[in-house]
């Protein structure tokens, strides 16, 4: 664990919403289903592709929190510790941009997978 890994943990609420969901869901069971969908490669630069699961948990907080816009998400994402730590990144991670969450979510409405998704 990284001192930021550290600073992190230690500056987030332990009971908060996120973190309950976070540890209620078996996501195992979604991440092969995502994984149905989508697969991990890399893009034409080379670098690796963000895990299905990640995209998909950030697309659940931008509806968690009013529909917000893939713009916002990733805002969130980049500037709120508690999205931080539900999503599993650290300060040092990249955040996928909202141009990659349009593309997944495309991608698994076009596969009818969104839906069942959400169930």
């Amino acid at each position: 664990m990284s001192f930021s890994d550290y600073d992190v943990t230690r500056r987030t609420r332990k009971g908060n919403f996120l973190k309950q969901i976070d540890q209620l869901i078996d996501w195992s069971a979604i991440e092969r289903a995502i994984a149905v969908h989508y697969a991990l490669v890399s893009d034409a630069a080379g670098h690796p592709a963000y895990s299905g699961l990640l995209l998909f948990k950030m697309l659940l907080v931008g509806i968690w929190h009013g529909g917000l816009s893939d713009e916002s998400v990733e805002d969130m994402a980049n500037s709120n510790l508690y999205v931080m730590r539900f999503l599993g990144l650290s300060l040092e991670d990249d955040v996928p941009d909202h141009s990659v969450l349009s593309r997944f979510r495309t991608r698994l409405t076009a596969a009818s997978a969104w839906d069942g998704l959400l169930e």
